[in-house]
């Protein structure tokens, strides 16, 4: 494609070289110039493209998109650029998402993309629209935090929301395979580093807004800005779809172009819920006035499906095809998994990680089984949001029978460290209730140990992950497979 074409609509301009050159790929990583690629520098938070500007010169890069004069004087000094093209950026963070978004022939405006944010419920809900429209015989891509699927094929997923290249890369590959729908998470982060600009969606969901990310966005007000920047950004034609039981649900929609839809389990809204009954084998659900059995449980899953099913009739299905659709819906991988094990004991897998997705499975945990011993696992992340961690040890002390606090993803902090925050939000009665083990694993087989007849046992926190990461290192670590080898043990 030609550079005119690349960097349409961009906020670039080319200061130095021809508009025509052919351009042969785009790359904002240093290591993946090859010969005829446009480099895009973009100033990240632990290195600057511009400090590479010398480097893909060297490797073969026919332009450089810079917004640090600068530094591309610095690495240009004493080097040659004849027939290279240097294209000014306003910034090039932005100027990369369209110029992927170009490269790819935006393939965004060629099937229906439907984004959901939100603290809680984004897998779950997008991995739920994925098998239900494929249930329904349409071809659906999905970009999620487990994984990304160009129709049934899926890759694992390094982040929430992928950069601009691999998002377009994908959305081209869906297009070529003839997928009429993507559904995909859209994080605050993923926002504020303008990884879904240049993306044209058909509708943006709102699930909720709760503590998380902090580390990042420093203030409550920050992270909420990003969520709402979403739907700001959202055009005429598309739906804001928003959970108005959410005190922020209609916040995040005050200043959208796209036409709003409402749903809701306790108010009037476009879309309503009511749980009837549940149980472990799942709840029956009142949606619209019509009855329909899902095999997922508790409240939170009620608003996720909910907002599929909105989402469904919204962008034209039918109700009655959609209900019976959502009855045969699994739930996401390390959402709510249920091990059944000697004693009668269940073990639950579930993702929360977060005070607010604690609270809801603890909640639900509690009203299905009101009867039986509740015991809490749950650690929290290194090099993550410090501040939730008193407040994960209030509400467990507050639901749970006992709690064991272990480790999570540590990363580069003491797992000590770590345990001692979670303590501090204990009081006395909460603290003789606990045990501290920093071994994950043997954490785990002390709560199966220790669990009473018929007992419920939450291990919170890495759901789908079969990894734990300790310092700098990665190691299989599948939760699954831990607690069925301790049964067949037993």
């Amino acid at each position: 494609m030609i550079l005119e074409k690349v960097i349409r609509n961009s906020g670039c301009a080319v200061v130095k070289g021809c508009g025509h050159i052919d351009v042969s790929s785009v790359c904002a990583d240093s290591r993946k110039v090859s010969e005829g690629a446009l480099f895009v520098a973009v100033k990240g938070f632990a290195t600057d493209g511009h400090e590479y500007i010398s480097a893909v010169i060297g490797k073969g890069a026919r332009v450089i998109v810079y917004e640090d004069e600068a530094a591309l004087q610095r690495q240009t000094a004493g080097i040659g650029t004849e027939g290279i093209a240097l294209v000014k950026a306003e910034s090039s963070r932005h100027a990369l998402a369209i110029i992927a978004a170009n490269f790819y022939d935006n393939p965004s405006e060629k099937l229906t993309l439907v984004g959901i944010t939100g603290t809680n419920g984004k897998t779950t809900t997008v991995t739920l629209l994925h098998r239900m429209f494929t249930a329904m015989g349409y071809s659906c891509g999905l970009l999620s935090t487990i994984a990304n699927y160009v129709g049934t094929r899926g890759t694992e997923a390094v982040n929430t929301t992928s950069d601009p290249l691999t998002i377009n890369s994908l959305l081209a590959e869906m297009v070529e395979t003839g997928c009429e729908y993507c559904f995909m998470e859209v994080s605050s982060i993923g926002v504020e580093q303008e990884r879904v600009a240049g993306l044209k969606f058909k509708a943006g969901i709102f699930s909720n807004l709760t503590h998380d990310h902090l580390d990042y966005h420093k203030t409550f007000a920050e992270y909420l800005r990003c969520k709402k920047l979403f739907f700001d950004t959202l055009p005429a034609d598309a739906y804001a779809i928003t959970n108005i039981d959410d005190r922020n649900g209609l916040v995040m929609v005050q200043n959208t172009k796209a036409e709003v839809v409402t749903y809701s389990l306790r108010s009037i809204a476009d879309h309503t819920c009511r749980v009837m009954e549940q149980s472990f084998e799942g709840m029956l659900l009142k949606i619209d006035g019509t009855e329909a059995w899902s095999t997922l449980i508790g409240l939170h899953n009620a608003y996720n499906l909910l907002a599929i099913y909105t989402t469904a009739v919204v962008l034209g299905a039918e109700p009655e095809e959609v209900l019976v659709a959502m009855s045969t819906l699994k739930p996401a991988p390390g959402r709510l998994e249920n091990i059944r094990g000697p004693r009668d004991i269940s073990v639950i897998i579930d993702y929360a990680h977060t005070p607010d997705a604690l609270e809801n499975v603890l909640k639900t945990l509690r009203e299905i089984a009101p009867d039986r011993e509740l015991i809490c696992l749950f650690g929290c992340g290194g090099d993550r949001d410090r501040t939730k961690r008193p407040e994960m040890a209030a509400i467990a002390q507050k639901l749970a029978d006992r709690i064991i606090v272990t480790s999570d993803n540590s990363r580069t902090e003491k797992t000590s460290d770590i345990m001692s925050d979670i303590k501090a939000g204990m009081d006395l009665s909460g603290r003789a209730r606990s045990l501290f083990i920093e071994d994950r694993e043997e954490a785990i087989r002390t709560a199966i140990m220790i669990a009473g007849q018929g007992a419920t046992i939450l291990l919170a926190g890495k759901g789908h992950e079969t990894y734990q990461i300790i310092g700098k290192e990665k190691r299989h670590f599948d939760e699954k497979e831990i607690v069925k080898g301790i049964f067949e043990t037993m």
